[in-house]
């Protein structure tokens, strides 16, 4: 399982980056199997910490999406609506989810020691 160093993360198992892009974690990915659709926001739509934006569809269940900071969305990955298994294959790099003008952080994000450790003890 791959947990980047240079990431944080929630506790509900999303990532975000210094430059505001957001998806889910390898362990996220894994727990779900195989992603078969991605319900993805609107550009412009404001989303808060925690709560949901979007919805992930994998073969075994279908997950919301929760936000790790308060802000704008400003791109969202249209390559998701033709190939969700991007999440899959690379859900940090090619599998991001939305891109947020980071306006502010509701909750502490955990950095990846602090993830790992969470995981451990799911």
């Amino acid at each position: 399982m791959k947990i980047p160093e240079n990431l944080k993360y929630t506790r509900d198992h999303e990532w975000i980056d210094d430059e505001g892009r957001v998806g889910i974690t390898d362990y996220a990915q894994e727990s779900l199997g195989d992603v078969v659709f991605v319900e993805l926001p609107q550009v412009g739509q404001v989303v808060k910490t925690g709560e949901a934006f979007g919805v992930v569809e994998s073969v075994k269940s279908v997950s919301d999406l929760y936000s790790p900071v308060d802000g704008t969305v400003t791109a969202v990955n249209e390559a998701l609506n033709e190939t969700p298994e991007l999440i899959n294959q690379d859900p940090y790099n090619q599998g991001w989810i939305i891109q947020v003008d980071v306006q502010g952080y509701g909750e502490e994000l955990l950095d990846a020691k602090a993830y790992q450790q969470q995981v451990e003890g799911e």
